[in-house]
């Protein structure tokens, strides 16, 4: 891989939203996902946070000219993470960043999940993964007490 990546657990495992180039399946050791609660919005996020013994599957893509601007500017509510170190994935791994829901943003109170959103994802994780892979998406993803479906 050539310059950085990003590692999606989310919409990002869905190709269909995006160009990145070279999306490859690869898992993130140590950490989950989760449905977050933030002061940004009425509906719920998708974050992740570190969680020993578990493994995330989900891709890889480069970060075109290793300019994170424009995937910045998507992720807006997210913080960049170093993970390097926790990717595991076919071929060689460059430097590697997963989004996380920034703590500023983190609130209480029950948020609503999109089901467009939860759509999108399980779409990817179905294409990638198949059945399984989406089967995993529900397994290691915490936070769906409290949260109704809108």
């Amino acid at each position: 891989m050539n310059g950085p990546a990003f590692f999606g657990y989310g919409s990002l495992v869905n190709v269909a939203t995006h160009d990145y180039a070279d999306p490859r399946p690869a898992t993130l050791q140590g950490w989950r996902r989760i449905w977050r609660r933030t002061n940004l919005r009425d509906a719920a996020f998708l974050s992740v946070e570190p969680a020993a013994g578990c493994t995330l599957q989900g891709l890889t893509a480069h970060v075109p000219g290793a300019d994170w601007a424009l995937l910045d500017q998507r992720e807006a509510a997210y913080q960049r993470v170093d993970v390097t170190d926790r990717i595991r994935r076919n071929g060689p791994v460059s430097s590697t960043a997963v989004y996380q829901v920034k703590p500023e943003h983190h609130s209480a109170g029950e948020h609503p999940i999109l089901l467009s959103y939860l759509d999108v994802v399980v779409q990817g994780y179905l294409q990638v993964y198949g059945h399984r892979g989406a089967m995993h998406f529900f397994d290691t993803t915490d936070g769906w007490g409290g949260i109704g479906v809108r």
